[in-house]
């Protein structure tokens, strides 16, 4: 039985959008520790190698959005995430700019394309996010990035708190954060306005923000996986002796 309830204006379901913020991994408290300078460096490049993985599959996401959009005008606009992080020939994106992180903090780029450090929750919750966007109408996939409504206030954290707690991390490996700021605030624009405009009904509204709460469930998932092995000290198999 479809919901009869009347739909939130479009302000007041904007408003419940970003009230989603409180579920942002920015509060885990991984993110926490990191940002207090209160994790040594097997954890910052733990982080940074199993979020490699993630990073290398937002363009593989975006991809399957496109697949499934018929509209060549929002086509024109999403395609430019796919850039941001391929990059062009005459432009470096954000992928390399993970990569230049991956050696700020001593990894190589063999490390991270190799995924030798890639944990499997990581790894499966980022490949549920990509299936998910396979799967789903173009809209409602369209709209689980909208995790990008907090994404400009964690950049911004790391850019003004890593440098003092994190001396030892060169400065170049700050790059894609500063990349993002711009980045994430024009896809905010264009997402929040497909977003606002699709879902029309209460019943529509109610399932975006359990459509929001699964993707704020991944990024969490990869930080409680990431914390069980660089925090607690307990890998996958720890108690068999290891991964085979």
């Amino acid at each position: 039985m479809e919901n009869d309830t009347p739909p939130w204006s479009r302000a007041e379901f904007e408003q419940k959008l970003r009230e989603k913020e409180r579920y942002y991994h920015i509060h885990h408290e991984l993110h926490q520790l990191m940002h207090s300078g209160q994790v040594d460096k097997p954890v910052i490049q733990g982080w940074v190698a199993n979020r490699f993985y993630y990073q290398t599959s937002i363009p593989l996401k975006d991809a399957a959005i496109l697949s499934n959009c018929p509209s060549p005008e929002v086509r024109r606009h999403w395609i430019q995430r796919i850039i941001d992080h391929d990059g062009t020939p005459d432009e470096e994106g954000g992928i390399e700019a993970w990569l230049q992180l991956g050696e700020a903090v001593g990894l190589s780029r063999e490390d991270l394309w190799s995924q030798k450090h890639l944990l499997p929750g990581v790894k499966f919750a980022v490949d549920a996010y990509v299936d998910f966007a396979r799967r789903q109408p173009w809209e409602v996939a369209a709209s689980s990035s909208l995790t990008e409504l907090f994404a400009p206030t964690i950049h911004q954290s790391r850019l003004d708190s890593w440098p003092a707690h994190y001396p030892w991390i060169e400065p170049q490996g700050y790059a894609y954060f500063r990349k993002r700021l711009s980045e994430a605030r024009r896809d905010v624009e264009h997402g929040l306005a497909i977003t606002l405009d699709y879902y029309r009904t209460r019943e529509q509204q109610e399932r975006m923000l359990e459509v929001l709460q699964f993707k704020l469930d991944v990024l969490w998932t990869m930080l409680d996986c990431i914390w069980m092995a660089y925090i607690a000290k307990r890998p996958p198999y720890h108690n068999l002796g290891g991964r085979p």
